[in-house]
């Protein structure tokens, strides 16, 4: 008989280097699948693995595996002291995303470091992880993953929209989920916000201060990317060689550089929610950039609705866990239609500690 209760740990670290998301997710299917976050943490990154992990790009293949176990080890460290921390014996695994080092889906190539088999062998558990490999082999994207989530645990909206370190939806379309990157967001509005020495635009109160640059919004508008058709995912190679020189060339104060770039991003996204009026949920980090917030709403027709803290801030490490649930049943955890692979597939990789293999 199928298991149909599930207690995992799953966590996630993001493009915008926020740090490391970490859940502990109770999943019952009774008809549907229901879930229940217990506990949940933020671990914020130390400047050194911040600096490090956000050179990554520039790493050459053997770097990145000598990264790849260090960064597993400390992943151990997190994962540890979490289940000592809350006290947690019921676990059926630990669903890793680990952190994206390479993502060039064109060239066949995608790495997630923190998937190293040291990992489940440091925790003496079971671990599922590297979700993205097995898609961009099939032909996909292996990127996004978090839309299958969006179809079984939040269907009753009509768009899924995650602000992030990149700005990505997921909707049904013709009986088929559609998902996409659609622009870069807090990967660029903390890059400029770092050269004054701080980590984020609290509440975009600078941006609010700045002026939009016309020239520098309509050349952002103009980028190749956002008139390609889905699936389509990005980044931070594709930000550092089409965004970032494109806006130091304009050699702007900091808050017109955010000024303007927020305006981009709801412009934006409001092209894709304004196919028709729709409830939009909203999640991810850029949903506390109240002026972010405030302009995607005045370009937008649909009802932007956001949710309570634990959805905003873990909902991508609680899909994950989803994820790993269902390779752990065999089931389709990734859609062609959203990646573009040949094939819907249960993707990830098992990890088994070897004193129990």
């Amino acid at each position: 008989m199928t298991k149909t209760d599930y207690n995992i740990i799953a966590l996630m670290s993001g493009t915008s280097l926020d740090g490391i998301d970490i859940i502990y997710i109770n999943f019952k299917y009774k008809d549907c699948w229901e879930f229940k976050i217990i506990n949940s943490e933020t671990i914020n990154y130390s400047l050194r693995w911040k600096t490090t992990l956000s050179k990554l790009v520039s790493m050459k293949m053997n770097q990145l595996k000598t990264l790849d176990i260090k960064y597993s080890e400390f992943l151990s460290a997190v994962i540890s002291n979490f289940i000592e921390k809350n006290n947690l014996e019921e676990i059926d695994f630990i669903a890793s995303h680990g952190h994206t080092a390479l993502h060039q889906p064109e060239k066949k190539l995608t790495y997630q470091i923190g998937n190293h088999q040291i990992l489940a062998d440091k925790l003496g558990r079971k671990v599922i992880c590297d979700f993205r490999v097995q898609d961009v082999e099939f032909g996909g994207q292996g990127a996004p993953l978090v839309p299958i989530g969006d179809r079984l645990l939040f269907n009753a909206y009509e768009f899924c929209l995650n602000l992030g370190g990149f700005a990505n939806v997921s909707f049904e379309l013709n009986s088929e989920r559609i998902a996409f990157d659609i622009c870069p967001v807090n990967i660029v509005l903390n890059n400029y916000m770092s050269k004054i020495n701080l980590e984020y635009d609290d509440k975009g109160k600078l941006a609010s201060k700045g002026n939009i640059n016309k020239d520098l919004l309509f050349k952002l508008n103009q980028l190749p990317f956002y008139i390609e058709n889905p699936p389509k995912s990005l980044g931070l190679e594709w930000v550092e060689l089409n965004i970032f020189p494109l806006i130091d060339a304009f050699n702007l104060e900091i808050q017109d550089v955010l000024r303007t770039f927020v305006e981009h991003v709801a412009i934006q996204i409001s092209i894709v929610l304004n196919k028709e009026k729709s409830k939009v949920l909203v999640t991810g980090g850029g949903v506390y950039n109240d002026f972010l917030m405030e302009r995607i709403d005045y370009h937008s027709i649909s009802e932007v609705i956001i949710p309570e803290n634990d959805i905003i801030e873990y909902k991508e490490a609680l899909i994950f866990g989803l994820l790993g649930v269902l390779k752990e049943r065999n089931e389709v955890n990734c859609l062609k239609s959203v990646t573009g692979a040949n094939c819907n597939h249960s993707s990830g990789k098992i990890l088994m500690p070897k004193n129990q293999l």
